[in-house]
């Protein structure tokens, strides 16, 4: 199979151990963007990935944020898929009592109730600064935009994680989407988007290509369902247990410039770190 276009997530994937890109990962993707296209997959909120994609020269490349909740090429929303406001408030109100962090996200919005170590070390690991605004206060102004959240990440005690995941798996199993990244963070959105799906979506209506000639790289839960999907599903050396099972290759982990190394072995890359 000859693979047109390559998909990598970010965190724990591409980045190094500073969660920055290595020079390495920076030339040899700078390399590879004249062959073939290059486009980041993430978690994260828009701002969080453009700073990536101009360091890497990519920034005619669509990005696929939130998981695929929301999809941008050239900028502009071509796939847009949110978390209901009404399920929004019912976990604000169940929320109340234990007053988890919630930081709510809607394209490039990321609001915080306050700044606190989580907001703090998300701002460093993602180099974007929220905004200050109580959930109420940030509900009531999407209520009258008509807007729902791209994404929801609960961060807290352990024991409260607990209870927000119970909470919703009862009253919303069939609407959202729950990945417990680590034992303090849960990262919620909506069930009808993944990884894969924002994938398909747009190699059918911007590169007409199919996911037989497709490479993904990921590491996480998050990937599962993406490495399986695709024509090579790579996997980081760090990756999770269900990562590695999936997928058709292993390479370096990403702070071993995986995903560098294995491009260059793929497409016979000769480039100076």
């Amino acid at each position: 199979m000859e693979y047109k276009i390559v998909f990598s997530d970010i965190d724990g994937t591409l980045l190094n151990h500073d969660r920055a890109l290595s020079p390495a990962t920076i030339s040899t993707i700078k390399n590879l963007k004249d062959k073939l296209p290059f486009v980041l997959i993430s978690a994260r909120m828009p701002a969080a990935m453009r700073h990536l994609q101009e360091d890497l020269d990519i920034n005619e490349q669509p990005i696929i944020c939130y998981n695929g909740g929301l999809i941008l090429v050239n900028g502009k929303a071509v796939s847009s898929t949110e978390i209901p406001i009404n399920t929004l408030e019912n976990l604000c109100d169940f929320n109340k009592n234990m007053n988890c962090h919630l930081s709510l996200y809607h394209s490039d919005e990321w609001y915080v109730p306050q700044y606190d170590q989580w907001a703090a070390r998300e701002e460093n690991n993602t180099k974007v600064k929220p905004d200050i605004k109580s959930n109420s206060d940030v509900l009531s102004s999407w209520k009258k935009d008509n807007k729902g959240a791209h994404k929801i990440m609960a961060m807290g005690d352990e024991a409260h994680i607990d209870e927000i995941k119970d909470f919703l798996s009862q009253n919303f199993q069939d609407q959202l989407h729950l990945y417990r990244s680590k034992p303090t963070y849960l990262e919620i959105a909506n069930k009808e988007i993944s990884k894969l799906t924002a994938i398909k979506f747009l190699l059918k209506n911007h590169f007409d290509l199919s996911p037989e000639q497709t490479i993904a790289f990921g590491d996480n839960y998050n990937d599962v369902e993406m490495i399986k999907g695709v024509g090579m599903g790579v996997a980081v050396g760090n990756a999770r247990r269900e990562v590695l099972e999936v997928a058709n290759i292993v390479t370096q982990s990403g702070k071993e410039d995986g995903v560098a190394n294995r491009l260059r072995e793929l497409f016979k890359i000769n480039v100076q770190d």
